[in-house]
């Protein structure tokens, strides 16, 4: 457990502004492709098999769309806001495939900032190597809240 330890947060809704962006680019790598696999318990043969998967019109074995989803919300949770942020919605489609190896560039610009009600709503587009649009959609996410200090009532819940 980490209590008293300070665990750096990301930034304040205050320190947010409609306009901004910020674009990272993830490789999809078999490592990660059969950890989400066996984590989920998902033996869908699109995604790893290649005799199956060449019998569709996909060609090859494709990427589980709510694995580029975690992708989403991982960068929210690490760079944007960052640390303490929490995904409260999203609506997001994905109009192309993603393949095993495929490299992913997710762009992120911040189209809505609500102060009073403490979220902001981001725009996502991801493209593949080809430059073809993968990930398309919206996410409002809540920014990270300042604690207050800690103090014997915060111990209760432990």
């Amino acid at each position: 457990m980490l209590l008293g330890k300070k665990r750096k947060l990301g930034r304040k809704i205050e320190e947010i502004s409609v306009g901004e962006k910020l674009s990272i680019t993830e490789r999809i790598e078999d490592k990660d492709l059969l950890l989400y696999l066996g984590l989920t318990d998902d033996a869908n043969p699109l995604y790893i098999q290649h005799d199956y998967a060449s019998q569709t019109p996909f060609e090859k074995p494709i990427v589980p769309s709510i694995m580029l989803t975690g992708m989403v919300t991982s960068a929210i949770s690490k760079y944007f806001p960052g640390p303490g942020s929490h995904v409260l919605g999203q609506e997001i489609e994905f109009p192309n495939p993603v393949y095993h190896y495929g490299k992913v560039e997710l762009l992120f610009e911040i189209i809505e900032v609500n102060l009073p009600e403490h979220y902001i709503v981001m725009r996502i587009i991801g493209r593949n190597d080809k430059d073809e649009t993968v990930v398309i959609g919206k996410v409002k996410v809540c920014p990270p809240h300042r604690l207050r200090e800690i103090h014997s009532a915060a111990l209760e819940n432990f």
